[in-house]
């Protein structure tokens, strides 16, 4: 009989920590699957700061790296240029990216590193209990914002995708979401693409995927869907916001 559906080898058999309904698992298995589907398990190194996924070693099968937070960017500089045939991604949430590791991802960007960076943006602090993120969209209740984000007081959320695809060093840059199957597929077309390009040693590529947090959210898995989809969305557009092997 022919197998049409398998756990990938990239990932190890350890069951995942995350609440009910995160969708961190979905995301995980694609990075999996496209580390399988181009064979590079054996020289891909992964790269995992403080956040919700900062055990995410005990879930791939390739070689991962612990990093101080917000600091993945600095650590993956250095493994891709000291072993300049392996493939190095960074897995990076937006409080870890967006906040304390701006200054490392915006000069990984600038500079062209040739690494990957898939940046979980679920709008709120999730391993800590839920406080405002820099992604925090406007009126959104977090521990931090009982009230509301409130632009006078906060500011407004980062659009990461859109900050980084002005600077020349950055080689892809694309935004997804992992919240019904035709955004899931297309998650994974970009995951793919982000590999590829680093792999053709053209620069710096990130994708953005937006995902849920059921629990600090206050919601069931299927309201949070649905709370991406009619709030995220508008602020956070899908698309390719920068390609460089598109010109």
């Amino acid at each position: 009989m022919a197998v049409v559906f398998k756990k990938p080898s990239t990932l190890t058999d350890a069951p995942l920590h995350y609440c009910p309904g995160c969708t961190h698992g979905i995301i995980h298995r694609l990075i999996a699957e496209v580390i399988d589907e181009l064979g590079i398990e054996g020289k891909t190194v992964g790269v995992s700061p403080v956040g919700c996924t900062y055990n995410n070693y005990e879930y791939f099968n390739c070689d991962m790296v612990q990093a101080a937070h917000g600091r993945a960017p600095a650590v993956a500089t250095g493994l891709r240029r000291s072993l300049p045939d392996n493939v190095v991604f960074t897995y990076q949430g937006d409080g870890d990216l967006a906040a304390i590791g701006t200054a490392e991802i915006v000069h990984a960007a600038t500079r062209g590193e040739k690494i990957t960076t898939v940046f979980v943006n679920n709008a709120i602090y999730g391993m800590t209990s839920g406080q405002m993120a820099p992604t925090t969209l406007v009126g959104q209740v977090t521990t931090t914002t009982p009230f509301g984000r409130k632009p006078e007081l906060h500011g407004y959320p980062v659009r990461v995708c859109e900050l980084l695809s002005t600077l020349e060093g950055a080689a892809y840059i694309e935004r997804v979401a992992v919240n019904n199957v035709k955004n899931i597929r297309k998650a994974k077309a970009a995951i793919r693409k982000a590999f590829e390009l680093q792999i053709a040693g053209k620069g710096f590529t990130l994708v953005e995927v937006l995902s849920t947090c059921p629990t600090n959210w206050g919601m069931n898995p299927l309201k949070a869907l649905k709370w991406l989809e009619e709030n995220m969305l508008p602020h956070y557009p899908l698309g390719v916001y920068k390609d460089v092997s598109a010109n």
